[in-house]
């Protein structure tokens, strides 16, 4: 799904590699869930003009607070 919003803004996860200077596969891995890089989610959710937090919203839950 990721690939395709950033196919229609005419972008894609090659181009925000090429952006970094990182490799394509850093890339992925982080768009894909197993890796988390501040940094590369910024670029994807700036190429995609949100924020990461819209983009990845299980990565940026408020933590509760445990009162006790």
């Amino acid at each position: 799904m990721l690939k395709l919003r950033l196919r229609s803004k005419g972008s894609s996860l090659a181009q925000v590699a090429r952006n970094l200077s990182v490799l394509q596969s850093s890339v992925t891995v982080v768009s894909q869930g197993y890796r988390r890089s501040h940094r590369i989610q910024e670029a994807i959710a700036t190429e995609l003009q949100t924020t990461p937090s819209d983009i990845f919203p299980e990565r940026y839950t408020e933590r509760a607070d445990i009162s006790h």
